[in-house]
């Protein structure tokens, strides 16, 4: 089989750029945006508008729901998106569902329930959440509704709880959202309530997302932004994807986007992009940021810097703290020479960034 067009880095990222929604703002509020077809994540707190900000005129605007989808992590989405969305995250078999929640605080006996176990914690949740609940109580009451290979014990409080992972996975099935604007988690139930989700569906669909959007890839990469395995993935690969050859190593895309990955445009500016921006979770991180020490600077044990997106490629990282008079104190650690039109760039992209957070000005350290 042909490994199809020799693509070079340089041109992927321009085309992901692009498909990020990062080569132009978009006038208005953020629904239009490509990027929400994935979600945006919302890790830490309050990142998930400051990855609007740098691809909207209006981060704050827009009708846009927060809830524990990809990997149980918590994004926004459109509202109208999410009953699908239930049905394609929802896992495609007991072993997808057992490798999706694998952890190893549970007994082998958790993961022989296969499906069961998201269908038993879905039902708990929806049994539980029937008004805006503190994650904690919600927590100590579905573990009382599900098996108890479910649970382990947590010595700290002496209580069992569900695994965590299994907890936030199941939350979309289960018909919960998050309040955005809560100091600390809270769920609340969907308005609409979708139904629990039968046997999953679309979920090729979202893994042509993942490929429009962050492609090209290998299925070992989605699998991996899914958490789970290729082998789960395998009956609903999609068949007619476009074959690339990215410096060596074979990835697809869809056949419709090979022309924009083929001769994408220029793409000139800077953005500061969160921690965890769209743009940030593709999973060939050797594309994103080849040098291995500027990558260690990027994707940390704990507590990642934000990054500099220079004309489309990522060149440095930076950090942000609230100062006194209601100030963003913006420290940025660039990796190549600072232009002043980048200094002047860089002033106001963090003011936007400022504006997301509530604060008055910003000042940025160099």
């Amino acid at each position: 089989m042909s490994s199809g067009p020799v693509i070079g880095r340089a041109q992927v990222m321009r085309y992901r750029s692009v498909m990020n929604g990062l080569h132009e703002r978009l006038g208005g509020d953020p629904a239009g945006l490509g990027v929400l077809d994935l979600g945006v994540p919302n890790v830490p707190a309050g990142t998930a508008r400051q990855a609007l900000a740098a691809r909207c005129t209006d981060p704050l605007a827009g009708d846009l729901t927060l809830a524990w989808t990809t990997r149980g992590a918590p994004h926004l989405h459109r509202p109208a998106d999410l009953p699908a969305l239930a049905r394609a995250l929802w896992p495609l078999s007991d072993a997808d569902a057992a490798a999706r929640f694998a952890t190893g605080q549970l007994p082998k006996g958790a993961f022989e329930l296969g499906l069961e176990a998201f269908r038993a914690t879905a039902a708990a949740l929806r049994e539980v959440v029937r008004a805006p609940t503190a994650k904690g109580d919600v927590s100590r009451a579905v573990s009382d509704r599900v098996p108890k290979e479910l649970t382990y014990d947590c010595k700290p409080c002496g209580a069992r709880h569900i695994s965590g992972g299994l907890f936030q996975q199941a939350g979309l099935g289960g018909g919960v959202r998050l309040e955005e604007d809560a100091a600390k988690t809270v769920l609340a139930p969907l308005d609409p309530r979708p139904p629990l989700p039968g046997p999953a569906s679309g979920t090729a669909g979202f893994v042509r997302a993942y490929l429009r959007i962050l492609g090209p890839a290998t299925p070992g990469d989605v699998a991996k932004y899914l958490g789970t395995t290729v082998t789960a993935l395998k009956p609903i690969w999609p068949s007619d994807l476009a074959p690339v050859s990215v410096d060596g190593r074979k990835a697809w895309l869809p056949p419709e986007n090979l022309d924009a990955l083929l001769d994408p445009p220029p793409v000139r500016g800077v953005r500061l992009l969160p921690p965890s921006d769209p743009f940030l979770q593709a999973r060939d991180r050797t594309v994103l940021v080849p040098d291995k020490a500027q990558a260690k600077e990027v994707w940390r044990i704990l507590g990642n810097p934000g990054v500099l997106l220079l004309d489309g490629d990522i060149a440095g990282t930076w950090r942000a703290r609230a100062a006194a008079r209601r100030r963003l104190d913006v420290t940025v650690t660039p990796w190549v020479p600072v232009t002043a039109a980048t200094r002047t760039a860089l002033d106001e992209e963090s003011t936007r960034l400022a504006g997301v957070r509530g604060l008055e000005s910003a000042a940025v350290h160099l």
